[in-house]
């Protein structure tokens, strides 16, 4: 197939090959940007990605990588690399998932053993319901169904992010959106930005819908998810809830009529990425923290790996890292603003995507879920290199 033309014949929609294979569209994009799962095609007006059917074998063979807690530098060996690397690399991380599996066990053998008591036995059914509402629905309603920890967990990674300007009450509010099989929650308070997308865990049903919720209220409505195994967000054109899937309980979801930040325009005006560090999130935050208080850490990028260091050069942790294309030659960060935003990511591995050392830098999460941050580097100029 010539794909220098402009035909999409016999090619597959992002959202289609994402049913296909079994990965969310965010995933799909993050993969792209990685350079792990490259599109067939991208259209040059709309920046749409669309996929060959046969592209499927490797899509899930990462899926199954992944699942299996596989880090995306490693994943890449088994991709790409020749037989010999791809068996070290899969036995290796099978011995460590076994010795953590070991460890794991010893420990709940342990405190199952400590405990004196198994309560008073007696167990809570869940209530029937429907846990959407009761009523015919309308073409005007959107169910979606989401994980209550999922949702719970969200909230808390965006809210740090909403702002405390009484004279923009927009600002003091999360953003959620509902379209293309996700939901999007945003916070912005114009100088950073925080984003989570979800998946859904069933179709969701209905058309498109944005949300405005007040940031005040999640942290509550955060811990009451978190005790449901799953909810229901019911959103029409006079409000939204938030319902027990399982049960009847339900709560209000407070929705504003403030108009949100264009946020898609402000990350659109990022300067374009000219640099990517794909990296284990732990061993980052570890080799992070690991520097002490301080103002400021270097990152300084490889070609298979990154070294993270005092801008003197030590207390220096080496990690395995992929870094497609050129190098910048350092970049220093303040570590109170990049820990929390690798604390706050989601999944194993986290990309960085670097356009220079002075403007912000886009720190990116996905698989099944994504997290998205700009993290602002500082200034080492002053510092001893």
């Amino acid at each position: 197939m010539d794909l220098t033309t402009n035909s999409t014949a016999h090619l597959l929609g992002i959202s289609a090959f994402a049913r296909r294979v079994g990965l969310a569209p965010s995933a799909l994009r993050f993969y792209d940007d990685c350079g792990v799962l490259r599109p067939a095609r991208v259209d040059a007006t709309t920046g749409y990605r669309f996929y060959r059917p046969d592209q499927d074998i490797r899509a899930r063979l990462l899926r199954s990588l992944r699942a299996a807690g596989l880090p995306l530098a490693e994943v890449t060996v088994v991709l790409d690399g020749d037989e010999d690397e791809a068996r070290a690399v899969l036995e290796r991380h099978r011995n460590t998932v076994r010795d953590r599996t070991r460890t794991a066990d010893a420990t709940i053998e342990a405190v199952l053993r400590s405990l004196s008591g198994e309560g008073d036995g007696t167990r809570t059914d869940s209530r029937a319901g429907a846990g959407s509402g009761a009523g015919a629905e309308t073409e005007a309603v959107t169910l979606v169904h989401l994980g209550g920890v999922e949702l719970a967990s969200a909230f808390r990674q965006v809210v740090p992010a909403v702002g405390h300007d009484p004279e923009h009450p927009e600002l003091g509010c999360v953003l959620v959106e509902i379209d293309d099989g996700e939901v999007r929650l945003v916070a912005t308070d114009r100088y950073r930005l925080s984003m989570r997308v979800l998946r859904p865990v069933a179709a969701v049903e209905g058309p498109a819908r944005r949300l405005l919720l007040a940031a005040n209220s999640l942290p509550g409505t955060g811990a009451w998810a978190a005790r449901c195994a799953a909810v229901t967000i019911e959103a029409g054109p006079d409000g939204a809830t938030l319902h027990e899937t399982a049960g009847a309980a339900s709560r209000e979801l407070p929705v504003s009529t403030a108009e949100f930040p264009a946020y898609r325009e402000m990350l659109s005006a990022l300067t374009p990425a000219r640099h990517r560090l794909i990296v284990n999130r732990s061993a980052l935050l570890d080799a992070v923290n690991g520097c002490g208080e301080t103002p400021a850490v270097v990152l300084r990028l490889g070609e298979d790996e990154v070294t993270v260091s005092l801008p003197d050069h030590s207390r220096a942790t080496a990690l395995p890292a992929v870094c497609p294309g050129e190098q910048p030659p350092r970049i220093g960060f303040d570590p109170a603003v990049l820990a929390p935003a690798l604390e706050a990511s989601v999944g194993p591995d986290v990309l960085l995507e670097i356009a220079t050392v002075s403007e912000p830098v886009v720190v990116r999460s996905a698989d099944q879920g994504s997290f998205t941050t700009l993290v602002m580097p500082v200034s080492l100029d002053r510092a001893a290199v």
